[in-house]
């Protein structure tokens, strides 16, 4: 078998890792670097790109070809950045629609295409170090990330030469380099992962060398990218103030001031003040200023509070309280900054980690009402890289103690007749898995039926998000005759399959589904809200149209009842049962058009009545077919 690495394909700085001689150890490149920025630049149509530290330097003189935190357009499309902030937002193609491109020397390149310049640069990196081709990898991403921006993490990987053996969540991978498989039966974790441009939280509990994920939440638009355009912003309004240049429309300028808020912001993590200098930004101005810790904290202190909802929710998706936890751990560069750990420390209610064997704390872990230890041993920038290395070698067949289990954020599921979700994935079912149901259709004769693919918390389907449609023939029968099979497979690398198959013919098809199309991730975090906010409304819609889908078949097979039985029925009782179809219909055309429910009580009451009515023509009717049964079987004449 050939050697697997792990790759931290990240925001501001990409790492390749492996297990050398049983040691997992990030590979450094020729000038002894452990982490290449993930920046690269573009001379002209002609030469290779330029990756890395280089690139990052010629970002500042020439930024418009030079593309940075390309990860966070890793499978979106135009209007799901709308509000997205980035390092390479001025290079975007000219598009409203379809999905988002980057334009530079007349030529269009793809996030996936720029994401493999730097995945290419890490994998001659190894290949130098261990002096063999290194063709097959497993990459890291968000937990948060869907099935598009997964399968461009995957792209990317091919695009550079790779074979991406697995696709691992980052907070997962991460708790792998910590070591916690040494902990005690049931430990269960908090990993706090906030980086260049995502954070993600998840909850783990491990188990005799199993990592389960419990929950995981979190925001791929939410990291230290944000954190240095509020200081950028900041320091563009002090230059006007002071009656320097518009920063804005000047691209060097802006690149010159979006670099000092960066290094700003990582020297503050350890000076409790520093001084600012950006000279000559014009022949006549230079900017100085000091800018203190403090001033930083209050500048952003909006944005690092957003990740505490996304802790609070896990722990509550996990049914458990920060007490319950026996540590917590830091992973990403930003979590490098005291107020982010003091968040945290607040938000779990944590104690400081005292470093034992060697930054494992072996053996009995604190009581639960001590609350649980902040764990800080591990270099936070390599966590995810060393962790993706570990699970490359589980892959490769090392480490075979050890199983990673992910979980889903979203509950998946189809469109049913109605209008409604019939879930078949719940939200934070460990994955990989397979889950099916058969359904059968609502009209007589239909040809045919449509598989629309669902994702989210809501009874609606029009409230949830649409991943994909697709039909499935069969031969036309009365309605509840067909049966087809619906299974959904998650891969572990979060894929999701579907397949539909005829149960009478065996005819079947099989469809990736590749994108939650036109969905932002900030729209992740809303539907978990209103799906609390909406949850007694969303309830009373489905038992609405429950009652109302049984009620309209009632109706239907009454109707035909009548039909069949009209020389049977009296015109009195025909009368009767008239009346309380009328009623029940009646009941149907007050429904509310606002919330596209009517009265319940009012509906069941009625149908409750029709249904005693028709009693006797019930009975009436199995009288007619156990007759015709026995003349087709020559028992009566």
């Amino acid at each position: 078998m050939s050697r697997i690495v792990g790759i931290d394909l990240g925001t501001t700085n990409s790492l390749i890792a492996a297990v050398d001689s049983g040691i997992p150890i990030v590979i450094a490149d020729k000038q002894g670097k452990r982490s290449t920025p993930s920046v690269v630049h573009f001379q002209n149509s002609e030469n290779q790109p330029i990756v890395g530290d280089p690139a990052r330097r010629l970002r500042v003189l020439k930024p418009a070809e030079t593309v940075s935190s390309v990860k966070r357009y890793m499978g979106r499309r135009y209007n799901e950045i709308a509000n997205l902030e980035g390092a390479a937002i001025g290079l975007l193609s000219n598009k409203n629609a379809g999905p988002v491109e980057f334009a530079i020397h007349n030529r269009v390149f793809t996030p996936e295409q720029i994401s493999a310049e730097i995945l290419k640069k890490l994998k001659q990196d190894a290949e130098a170090y261990f002096e063999e081709p290194i063709e097959r990898a497993v990459i890291t991403v968000p937990a948060y990330f869907n099935d598009a921006q997964r399968n461009a993490t995957k792209k990317a990987g091919e695009l550079a030469g790779l074979t991406v053996e697995r696709i691992v969540n980052e907070p997962t991978a991460a708790a792998l380099a910590y070591g916690l498989d040494k902990l005690d039966e049931k430990a269960k974790v908090a990993v706090y992962d906030l980086g260049g441009g995502t954070f993600d939280l998840s909850i783990l509990e491990i188990s005799g060398g199993v990592f389960q994920v419990l929950a995981t939440n979190g925001d791929t638009q939410l990291g230290g990218d944000d954190l240095d355009k509020r200081i950028s912003d900041f320091l563009i309004e002090k230059i006007q103030t002071m009656g320097g240049p518009e920063v804005r429309d000047d691209p060097v300028l802006f690149a010159r001031v979006r670099e000092a808020a960066e290094e700003a912001k990582i020297r503050l993590s350890t000076e409790d003040s520093i001084e600012l200098t950006l000279p000559f930004l014009t022949s006549t101005f230079s900017l100085h200023l000091s800018f203190s810790r403090s001033e930083l904290e209050d500048l952003t202190r909006d944005i690092i509070e957003r990740t505490r909802q996304h802790c609070l929710r896990s722990l509550s998706d996990a049914k458990l309280s920060s007490k319950e936890l026996d540590l917590v751990i830091l992973v990403g560069g930003q979590t490098r900054m005291p107020f982010v750990r003091k968040l945290v420390t607040e938000t779990f209610e944590c104690r400081e980690f005292e470093s034992v064997s060697g930054g494992l704390r072996i053996g009995p872990m604190p009581h639960l009402s001590e609350g649980p230890l902040l764990n800080t041993s591990q270099n936070p920038d390599e966590a995810i890289a060393l962790g993706a290395a570990i699970q490359a070698e589980i892959l490769a067949g090392g480490y075979r103690n050890l199983l990673l289990l992910d979980v889903t954020p979203l509950s998946l599921g189809i469109e049913t007749f109605g209008g409604l979700m019939n879930v078949l994935i719940p939200r934070n079912s460990t994955i990989p898995l397979k889950a099916g149901e058969a359904f059968t259709t609502a009209v007589d004769n239909q040809p045919s039926m449509l598989i629309h693919v669902l994702q989210g918390e809501r009874e609606r389907a029009a409230n949830n998000w649409s991943l994909g449609r697709f039909t499935i023939d069969f031969e036309p029968a009365p309605r509840g005759v067909p049966r087809v099979g619906v299974q959904f497979e998650i891969d572990s690398n979060g894929i999701l399959h579907v397949l539909a198959r005829d149960i009478k013919s065996g005819q079947q098809k099989t469809v990736e589904m590749r994108s939650a199309v036109d969905v932002t991730d900030s729209d992740v975090q809303r539907m978990v809200e209103e799906s609390v906010e909406h949850a007694f409304e969303d309830l009373a819609a489905r038992r609405w149209v429950e009652a109302k889908l049984r009620a309209e078949e009632t109706i239907a097979s009454t109707r035909k009842a009548l039909e069949r039985l009209k020389d049977q029925v009296d015109q009195g009782y025909g009368a009767q049962i008239t009346h309380a179809l009328a009623e029940l219909e009646r009941v149907f055309s007050e429904e509310d058009e606002t919330s596209e429910t009517g009265d319940l009580l009012k509906l069941k009451a009625a149908h409750g009545e029709l249904d005693e009515i028709t009693k006797p023509l019930a009975e009436l009717l199995m009288d007619q077919v156990m007759e015709e049964a026995l003349k087709r079987r020559g028992l009566v004449h």
